[in-house]
This record gives C-alpha cells, structure tokens and sequence, in this order.
C-alpha cells in the first residue's frame, strides 16, 4: 500500500512539472495583450480580429534580431495591402529603443515596455524560469489562434509561409 501511495505521489509530481514547462501550442487562443506603440498608437490583441496579426519578440542587444531587420522589414512592403498587423514587442524602454532605430530601421509597430506580454508567451522551464529565444515569432489568425510560432536565426521563410497560407485563407 504505501508504495502504490508512493508511486500515486511520484506521478503526480512529475505531472506537475511536466504542467509547468507548457508551451502555447499551435492551434491554441493567443494570450490576450495591449500595449502602446512608441507612435503613440494602442494595440489590443482582441480589436485585431479579423486580422493575421505576426509578433516578434527582440531585443536590439540581439545579433540574430539585428540580422533578421531587412528580411522582416520586406514584410510588411510585401503585405501592405492585406489586413495583417506587423508588432514587434521588446522589454526595453523608448529611449534603448530609439537610439537602436536610428541605425537599424525596423518597419514593424515597436511596442517597448512589454515585458508583462513576454511573460504571457514565453515558454517555462521545470523549474517555472521563463524560456524564450529572442527573436521570437508568433502568428496569429484572424481568429485570435496561433498558427505559428518559431525562434531564432533564419525562420524568416517559415514565418512568410505561414503568414501567406493566412492571407490566402480569407
């Protein structure tokens, strides 16, 4: 008997900290989010349905973001036309993020201080730490879903697949 109790008790740790490292998964409802561009513009992930909404997560302390600026600057030239909202989120203030601008363009809206949306879509370790590459992608149907997500170096053409298959869908 106790070692079924032990057994029952093992189980259901191990089931908790398999709980603790989800991930938001493809096909699941994005975490809600608002924040204010450094524009001046307020963003609200539920007044955007109806468009494919693309985040990236960045840092302008992040090489691989800093490589990645003209492939995803081409974008939003690309999708001009179509109702899909380019939000790049950073935890960074305005100031960090206006100095990185004015040598690296990035034609994304630059939402800073969003470091409470980081925390809605960064994955956990076991242990509860947050665990996110930088840059992050994440892509969102017109339906409030995930359809995408991806991070580091050269997922640009993954990221354009599955925002066209999106845009083809309306």
């Amino acid at each position: 008997m106790i070692r079924l109790t032990s057994i029952i008790c093992l189980t259901a740790i191990l089931a908790i900290a398999a709980y603790s490292q989800s991930s938001l998964k493809v096909g699941s409802a994005a975490p809600g989010f608002s924040g204010t561009s450094l524009e001046g513009t307020t963003y609200d992930l539920s007044e955007l349905r109806g468009n494919v909404v693309v985040l990236t997560f960045w840092s302008t302390k992040c090489i691989i973001c800093q490589q990645e600026l003209p492939k995803l600057n081409a974008f939003t030239d690309r999708y001009s036309t179509e109702k899909v909202v380019f939000l790049a989120l950073s935890m960074e203030n305005e100031n960090k993020i206006a100095g990185f601008l004015q040598r690296n363009p990035f034609s994304f809206e630059i939402v800073p201080n969003s470091f409470g949306t980081v925390l809605s879509y960064a994955d956990r370790d076991k242990n509860g730490n947050l665990d996110m590459g930088f840059p992050s992608f994440f892509v969102i149907d017109q339906d409030g879903l995930i359809q995408h997500r991806s991070s580091g170096y050269d997922k640009t053409s993954a990221l354009d697949a599955a925002i066209n298959r999106l845009v083809a869908r309306r």
